[in-house]
């Protein structure tokens, strides 16, 4: 008779985080000032709000939406308020930066939305392989977010883990 096979892994207590559930999911889309400026450097307001006015802002419908200037012009502060105000209702949300920095920030932030509670005294392993690269910060990130509450932070798969932390009895 062969013996029972013990599946190790389903009874270690292990819980795995898979950062690819936290990766922006809409797409990114760039409102840039350049395409409203005068001669590609001047802001002129009334010019620049009967542009904002006129503009189609359905194209940035449910879409996470960077604000960049491509120019070396100098943009008021009133100009990135006053081009929220029209993407705001749109877009999913509306940052400022080029599509990296967007990125980024879109994915700190849905890291940052994981109930940290849902990890106290458990033993974590953050998963290391998928399909899209997560970027160094994003395991910094979740690392800072488990530390206070988590038994143990591993790193890699369930079978094969690298461990990151244990919390000192």
């Amino acid at each position: 008779m062969a013996e029972a096979i013990i599946n190790k892994v389903a009874e270690s207590g292990l819980v795995t985080l898979d950062l690819e559930k936290y990766y922006p999911g809409e797409e990114i889309k760039l409102f840039d000032f350049k395409e409203y400026l005068f001669m590609g450097l001047i802001l002129k307001e009334k010019e620049f709000r009967e542009a904002l006015k006129n503009s189609d802002w359905e194209t940035y419908r449910d879409k996470i939406v960077g604000i960049i200037c491509t120019t070396d012009a100098i943009i008021p502060p009133w100009a990135y308020m006053l081009v929220v105000s029209y993407l705001q209702p749109v877009a999913t949300d509306v940052i400022t930066g080029d599509e990296k920095e967007v990125y980024k920030t879109s994915f700190l932030k849905n890291i940052q939305g994981i109930n940290a509670n849902d990890y106290v005294g458990q033993r974590v392993v953050i998963k290391g392989c998928g399909e899209k690269i997560i970027e160094e910060f994003a395991y910094a990130e979740i690392t800072k977010l488990l530390l206070p509450v988590a038994k143990t932070i591993m790193y890699g798969e369930p079978c094969s883990t690298v461990p990151v932390y244990k919390k000192k009895s």
